[in-house]
Protein backbone atom coordinates (compact mmCIF):
# COMPACT_ATOMS: atom_id res chain seq x y z
CA UNK A 1 0.00 0.00 0.00
CA UNK A 2 2.63 2.51 0.85
CA UNK A 3 4.04 2.45 -2.61
CA UNK A 4 0.94 3.43 -4.09
CA UNK A 5 -0.08 5.38 -1.27
CA UNK A 6 3.21 7.55 -2.61
CA UNK A 7 1.85 8.60 -5.77
CA UNK A 8 -1.00 10.53 -4.70
CA UNK A 9 -1.11 14.07 -3.74
CA UNK A 10 -3.66 16.19 -2.42
CA UNK A 11 -3.57 19.98 -3.70
CA UNK A 12 -5.75 22.59 -2.03
CA UNK A 13 -6.40 25.78 -4.74
CA UNK A 14 -6.88 29.17 -3.41
CA UNK A 15 -7.42 28.16 0.40
CA UNK A 16 -8.98 31.08 1.84
CA UNK A 17 -8.86 29.62 5.41
CA UNK A 18 -5.24 28.54 7.08
CA UNK A 19 -7.71 26.04 9.75
CA UNK A 20 -8.82 24.58 6.57
CA UNK A 21 -5.37 24.17 5.24
CA UNK A 22 -4.25 22.27 8.86
CA UNK A 23 -7.49 20.26 8.87
CA UNK A 24 -6.77 18.42 5.57
CA UNK A 25 -3.21 18.18 6.76
CA UNK A 26 -4.56 15.84 9.54
CA UNK A 27 -7.23 14.34 7.28
CA UNK A 28 -4.62 12.51 4.76
CA UNK A 29 -2.15 11.86 7.08
CA UNK A 30 -5.02 9.38 9.22
CA UNK A 31 -5.60 7.94 5.95
CA UNK A 32 -1.86 7.20 5.43
CA UNK A 33 -0.96 10.06 2.87
CA UNK A 34 1.55 12.65 3.24
CA UNK A 35 1.73 14.93 -0.08
CA UNK A 36 -0.19 18.26 0.51
CA UNK A 37 0.12 21.19 -2.27
CA UNK A 38 -0.85 24.33 -1.99
CA UNK A 39 -1.86 26.83 -4.97
CA UNK A 40 -1.95 30.19 -4.27
CA UNK A 41 -3.37 29.67 -0.46
CA UNK A 42 -4.42 32.95 1.30
CA UNK A 43 -2.73 32.35 4.29
CA UNK A 44 0.15 30.21 5.12
CA UNK A 45 2.03 29.03 6.55
CA UNK A 46 -0.26 29.85 9.91
CA UNK A 47 -0.59 28.95 13.71
CA UNK A 48 -4.48 28.10 12.40
CA UNK A 49 -3.11 25.96 10.37
CA UNK A 50 -0.36 24.31 12.76
CA UNK A 51 -3.48 24.65 15.66
CA UNK A 52 -5.59 22.37 13.42
CA UNK A 53 -2.94 19.83 12.00
CA UNK A 54 -3.00 17.89 15.69
CA UNK A 55 -0.09 15.31 14.69
CA UNK A 56 -0.03 16.34 11.35
CA UNK A 57 2.56 18.93 11.63
CA UNK A 58 4.98 16.94 9.24
CA UNK A 59 2.59 17.46 6.47
CA UNK A 60 2.08 20.56 7.10
CA UNK A 61 6.22 20.96 7.07
CA UNK A 62 6.72 19.23 3.71
CA UNK A 63 4.03 20.79 2.11
CA UNK A 64 4.74 22.36 -1.24
CA UNK A 65 3.31 26.54 -1.98
CA UNK A 66 3.21 26.88 -5.74
CA UNK A 67 2.31 29.69 -7.77
CA UNK A 68 0.06 28.18 -10.63
CA UNK A 69 -2.11 25.46 -10.50
CA UNK A 70 0.46 24.27 -13.92
CA UNK A 71 3.02 23.95 -11.13
CA UNK A 72 1.23 22.08 -8.19
CA UNK A 73 0.35 19.30 -11.03
CA UNK A 74 3.83 19.10 -12.23
CA UNK A 75 4.44 15.59 -12.20
CA UNK A 76 0.75 14.53 -11.82
CA UNK A 77 -0.35 12.63 -15.36
CA UNK A 78 -3.68 11.52 -14.18
CA UNK A 79 -6.17 14.46 -12.19
CA UNK A 80 -9.65 14.50 -10.40
CA UNK A 81 -10.96 17.56 -9.88
CA UNK A 82 -13.23 17.77 -6.76
CA UNK A 83 -16.86 19.79 -7.41
CA UNK A 84 -19.77 20.16 -5.22
CA UNK A 85 -21.57 21.65 -8.22
CA UNK A 86 -22.13 21.08 -12.03
CA UNK A 87 -20.51 23.73 -14.05
CA UNK A 88 -20.23 24.04 -17.25
CA UNK A 89 -17.38 22.22 -18.37
CA UNK A 90 -18.29 19.23 -20.53
CA UNK A 91 -16.28 16.97 -18.21
CA UNK A 92 -17.27 13.45 -17.12
CA UNK A 93 -18.52 13.00 -13.86
CA UNK A 94 -17.85 10.08 -11.24
CA UNK A 95 -18.91 9.15 -7.89
CA UNK A 96 -15.68 9.20 -5.36
CA UNK A 97 -15.41 5.45 -5.65
CA UNK A 98 -15.48 5.85 -9.35
CA UNK A 99 -13.15 8.32 -9.15
CA UNK A 100 -11.09 6.26 -6.39
CA UNK A 101 -11.07 3.43 -9.32
CA UNK A 102 -9.66 5.32 -12.12
CA UNK A 103 -6.84 6.97 -9.91
CA UNK A 104 -5.63 3.30 -8.41
CA UNK A 105 -5.77 2.21 -12.25
CA UNK A 106 -3.56 4.71 -12.94
CA UNK A 107 -1.19 4.86 -9.74
CA UNK A 108 -1.23 1.03 -10.81
CA UNK A 109 0.68 2.29 -14.14
CA UNK A 110 3.04 3.99 -12.03
CA UNK A 111 1.55 7.78 -12.74
CA UNK A 112 1.52 10.44 -10.08
CA UNK A 113 -2.30 11.27 -9.35
CA UNK A 114 -3.29 14.66 -7.82
CA UNK A 115 -6.63 15.34 -6.40
CA UNK A 116 -7.62 18.84 -6.75
CA UNK A 117 -10.19 20.79 -4.46
CA UNK A 118 -10.69 24.75 -4.71
CA UNK A 119 -11.61 27.58 -3.20
CA UNK A 120 -14.06 27.44 -0.12
CA UNK A 121 -16.87 30.07 -1.49
CA UNK A 122 -16.14 29.55 -4.91
CA UNK A 123 -14.59 25.68 -5.29
CA UNK A 124 -12.51 25.37 -8.33
CA UNK A 125 -12.75 27.43 -11.49
CA UNK A 126 -14.05 26.40 -14.90
CA UNK A 127 -10.46 27.09 -15.91
CA UNK A 128 -9.03 25.09 -13.23
CA UNK A 129 -11.58 21.91 -13.82
CA UNK A 130 -10.28 22.19 -17.38
CA UNK A 131 -7.08 20.45 -16.03
CA UNK A 132 -8.33 17.82 -15.18
CA UNK A 133 -9.12 14.70 -16.73
CA UNK A 134 -12.32 14.40 -14.97
CA UNK A 135 -14.87 15.55 -11.99
CA UNK A 136 -15.68 13.85 -9.03
CA UNK A 137 -18.89 14.97 -6.91
CA UNK A 138 -20.01 13.80 -3.67
CA UNK A 139 -23.23 12.69 -3.54
CA UNK A 140 -24.54 15.07 -0.50
CA UNK A 141 -28.05 16.70 -0.92
CA UNK A 142 -29.28 18.38 -3.03
CA UNK A 143 -30.49 21.47 -0.97
CA UNK A 144 -27.61 21.63 0.79
CA UNK A 145 -24.34 20.05 -0.64
CA UNK A 146 -21.94 22.19 0.81
CA UNK A 147 -19.21 20.44 2.32
CA UNK A 148 -16.47 21.95 4.49
CA UNK A 149 -12.97 21.57 2.49
CA UNK A 150 -11.48 19.39 4.88
CA UNK A 151 -14.60 16.91 5.15
CA UNK A 152 -14.65 16.45 1.25
CA UNK A 153 -10.29 16.05 1.93
CA UNK A 154 -10.91 13.30 4.24
CA UNK A 155 -14.52 11.61 2.20
CA UNK A 156 -11.58 10.65 -0.76
CA UNK A 157 -9.02 10.21 1.31
CA UNK A 158 -10.95 7.92 3.50
CA UNK A 159 -12.08 6.08 0.02
CA UNK A 160 -9.20 5.79 -1.35
CA UNK A 161 -7.44 3.77 2.07
CA UNK A 162 -10.73 1.71 2.04
CA UNK A 163 -9.71 0.25 -1.49
CA UNK A 164 -5.92 0.36 -0.67
CA UNK A 165 -6.73 -1.72 2.26
CA UNK A 166 -8.82 -4.17 0.38
CA UNK A 167 -6.57 -4.59 -2.87
CA UNK A 168 -8.86 -2.78 -5.18
CA UNK A 169 -5.79 -1.39 -7.31
CA UNK A 170 -5.99 -3.60 -10.49
CA UNK A 171 -2.85 -5.34 -11.43
CA UNK A 172 -0.20 -3.21 -13.38
CA UNK A 173 -0.76 -3.89 -16.82
CA UNK A 174 1.89 -4.00 -19.30
CA UNK A 175 4.16 -1.16 -19.68
CA UNK A 176 3.77 1.68 -22.06
CA UNK A 177 6.30 2.65 -23.97
CA UNK A 178 6.48 5.47 -22.61
CA UNK A 179 4.17 7.10 -19.51
CA UNK A 180 1.62 9.60 -20.39
CA UNK A 181 3.04 13.48 -19.95
CA UNK A 182 2.31 15.27 -16.73
CA UNK A 183 0.30 18.31 -16.27
CA UNK A 184 2.84 20.66 -17.05
CA UNK A 185 3.99 19.13 -20.55
CA UNK A 186 0.35 19.07 -21.17
CA UNK A 187 0.24 22.79 -20.23
CA UNK A 188 3.09 23.98 -22.70
CA UNK A 189 1.54 22.02 -25.23
CA UNK A 190 -2.30 23.52 -24.43
CA UNK A 191 -0.40 27.10 -24.80
CA UNK A 192 1.38 26.31 -28.08
CA UNK A 193 -1.88 24.95 -29.39
CA UNK A 194 -3.34 28.53 -28.52
CA UNK A 195 -0.94 30.52 -30.09
CA UNK A 196 -0.94 28.39 -33.14
CA UNK A 197 -4.89 28.88 -33.62
CA UNK A 198 -4.22 32.38 -33.47
CA UNK A 199 -1.75 32.47 -35.65
CA UNK A 200 -3.15 30.95 -38.35
CA UNK A 201 -6.46 32.99 -37.49
CA UNK A 202 -8.67 29.55 -36.86
CA UNK A 203 -11.33 31.26 -34.35
CA UNK A 204 -12.75 33.77 -37.06
CA UNK A 205 -15.53 34.70 -34.80
CA UNK A 206 -15.65 31.71 -32.78
CA UNK A 207 -15.22 32.17 -29.05
CA UNK A 208 -11.64 30.95 -28.53
CA UNK A 209 -12.29 30.36 -25.01
CA UNK A 210 -14.99 27.39 -25.39
CA UNK A 211 -12.78 26.05 -28.18
CA UNK A 212 -9.94 25.37 -26.19
CA UNK A 213 -11.47 23.82 -23.19
CA UNK A 214 -13.44 21.57 -25.78
CA UNK A 215 -10.00 20.85 -26.90
CA UNK A 216 -8.42 20.21 -23.53
CA UNK A 217 -10.97 17.58 -23.13
CA UNK A 218 -10.20 16.07 -26.37
CA UNK A 219 -6.09 15.95 -25.35
CA UNK A 220 -6.51 15.14 -21.98
CA UNK A 221 -9.02 11.97 -22.60
CA UNK A 222 -6.22 11.07 -25.23
CA UNK A 223 -3.38 11.21 -22.84
CA UNK A 224 -0.65 11.58 -24.72
CA UNK A 225 2.91 10.78 -24.02
CA UNK A 226 5.82 13.01 -24.67
CA UNK A 227 6.66 11.48 -27.64
CA UNK A 228 3.53 12.14 -29.03
CA UNK A 229 3.32 15.68 -27.57
CA UNK A 230 7.10 16.09 -29.84
CA UNK A 231 5.18 15.36 -32.80
CA UNK A 232 2.33 17.46 -32.03
CA UNK A 233 4.49 20.45 -31.38
CA UNK A 234 6.17 20.19 -34.31
CA UNK A 235 2.86 20.28 -36.33
CA UNK A 236 2.11 23.12 -34.36
CA UNK A 237 5.24 24.74 -35.22
CA UNK A 238 5.46 24.06 -39.16
CA UNK A 239 1.94 25.79 -39.19
CA UNK A 240 3.00 28.92 -36.87
CA UNK A 241 5.71 28.96 -39.72
CA UNK A 242 3.91 28.45 -42.69
CA UNK A 243 1.39 31.27 -41.18
CA UNK A 244 4.49 33.35 -40.91
CA UNK A 245 5.38 33.46 -44.88
CA UNK A 246 1.93 33.94 -45.55
CA UNK A 247 1.59 36.80 -44.03
CA UNK A 248 4.47 38.30 -45.58
CA UNK A 249 4.53 41.06 -48.43
CA UNK A 250 4.04 39.81 -51.79
CA UNK A 251 3.30 36.22 -50.49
Amino acid sequence: MTDLAARFRFVLVRTSHPGNIGSAARAIRTMGFTRLDLVRPERFPHREADALAAGAADVLAAASVHETMADGLAGASFVLGLSARRRGVNLEELDPREGVARALAAAARGEQVALVFGNERTGLENEELARCHAMVRIPSVEDYSSLNLAQAVQVMAYELRVALLADAAPPAPVAQDEPPADAAKMEQFFHHLAATLDDIEFHKGREPTTIMLRLRRLFQRAQPDERELRILHGILADAQRMAGLARRPGS
